[in-house]
């Protein structure tokens, strides 16, 4: 097995193996900045901004690397914006959306100077109004739209149908457009969408921008002069086992032509696209186990450490870091949590292994430590960071005092209704 298929030295996985153990999440720099570079070259041609989509990756370590390639974020919580701000991301290039931001984290966004808080129903809009009147403090807004299109992907990733809970229904914007400009503090900014996760085809995003682009000529032509950018969302899908994976130049190709010729900047959120395949899990096998006819390879990382096997019945590639030809078998690889559904992979091919080897799970870089729990009083792996043949801890391992810090088995305090 040579270096070019993981993307990793398989000898220095075995050294960060030995030296912090398993299950670990490794990152690696170069892979994250051969994936932001090439998508900045396919968009050079227009005034663009690449906001890393942080619920993929929150990692400061992951972070550290995409703000110094000059990223903006794309944001969903006031932790994530606290992430970011901590990783001295410049607060004009944070997009704030998600359809539940209450009162407390729209305020704090408002004093951090965030460059775009995105309105996703006119009653959020009315609690924006509201803290920024209190704040006396301009707020700078965008308005996400729910373009009703379509895509092909998991049922659980689709955002930008009618019926998806995300965004202003199409025929409301101009009116929210109408009441934000009349509002003093507020200044609308841009128009937003994301249609979905894991997009293996770049049409959606061509007809969702000219879609977009209709709202635009009606806000403009309703005497409104303020927007700048047209933010075409995040999703881009990543080759994980067979699934077609659209070039950059693709995206640009379906996007940008419309935007510029509009006149307006361009805002995208990848988040899998830039770090999904520059991350591996590292797991350890355990045993070896026959049941039921079938072959089981029991390892020590499971669905608390990462469920998108489970959740998503998601296809991540599993190599052994031995090397040398070996026999072939149909296994299950699964792990120690107390659920039928704990498994990295069914039915599996794998080449022979057997206790103590360790197995890299690859392309776990996104939504891998962040849906991580603490499950089965598990605590979570750590984190680590490759450049070039180093590599540091960017997240301690829990420990077992971390799982219940926090806790009493005595009441401290009582209190009554």
């Amino acid at each position: 097995m040579g270096a070019g298929v993981l993307g990793f030295d398989p000898g220095l996985l075995q050294a960060i193996a030995d030296r912090i153990g398993t299950p670990s999440y490794v990152y690696s720099a170069n892979l994250i900045r051969a994936q932001y570079n090439a998508l900045a070259d396919a968009l050079h041609g227009i005034r663009h901004r690449i906001c890393y989509s942080v619920k993929a990756n929150g990692n400061l370590g992951v972070l550290r690397v995409l703000k110094q390639l000059g990223a903006g974020a794309d944001i969903v919580s006031v932790g994530e914006l606290r992430r970011v701000l901590m990783a001295r991301f410049d607060p004009d290039g944070i997009v704030f959306s998600g359809v539940g931001k209450t009162a407390a984290e729209i305020a704090e966004a408002i004093r951090a100077g965030v460059g775009f808080i995105n309105v996703e129903s006119t009653s959020e809009l009315d609690t924006l109004t509201g803290v920024a009147n209190d704040l006396k403090t301009p707020a700078r807004i965008g308005i996400r739209v729910n373009p009703d299109v379509a895509i092909e992907s998991h049922l659980y990733m689709k955002t930008g149908e009618k019926t998806a809970k995300f965004g202003i229904p199409f025929d409301e914007v101009v009116a929210v457009a109408t009441r934000i400009a009349a509002e003093p503090r507020l200044l609308l900014r841009g128009l937003a969408m994301h249609i979905g996760s894991q997009i293996a085809d770049v049409t959606p995003y061509h007809r969702g921008t000219i879609k977009l682009l209709e709202l635009v000529t009606a806000i403009r032509a309703s005497g409104i002069t303020t927007l700048e950018a047209l933010d075409v969302g995040g999703g881009l899908g990543v080759r994980y086992h067979n699934e077609k994976a659209p070039s950059p130049k693709a995206f640009a190709e379906a996007v940008v032509p419309a935007v510029s010729a509009a006149g307006l900047g361009l805002l995208c959120e990848p988040g899998r696209y830039l770090v999904a395949n520059a991350g591996v899990l590292l797991t350890r096998v355990l045993y070896r186990k026959h049941a039921g006819g079938k072959e089981y390879v029991i390892v020590d990382a499971g669905m608390s450490d990462f469920v998108r096997p489970s959740h998503y019945n998601a296809h991540h590639e599993i190599i052994p870091l031995r090397d040398g030809k070996r026999a072939e078998e149909t296994v299950n690889v699964v792990g120690p949590i107390c659920e039928t559904g704990d498994f990295l992979a069914l039915d599996r091919k794998l080449v022979s292994v057997g206790p103590g080897e360790v197995l890299a799970v690859l392309g776990t870089g996104a939504y891998g430590f962040v849906m991580a729990s603490t499950y089965n009083q598990r605590p979570r792996a750590p984190e680590v960071v490759v450049d070039g043949d180093r590599y540091y801890v960017a997240r301690q391992r829990e420990t077992l005092d971390d799982l219940v810090r926090g806790e009493t088995a005595e009441p401290t305090t009582w209190y009554k209704a």
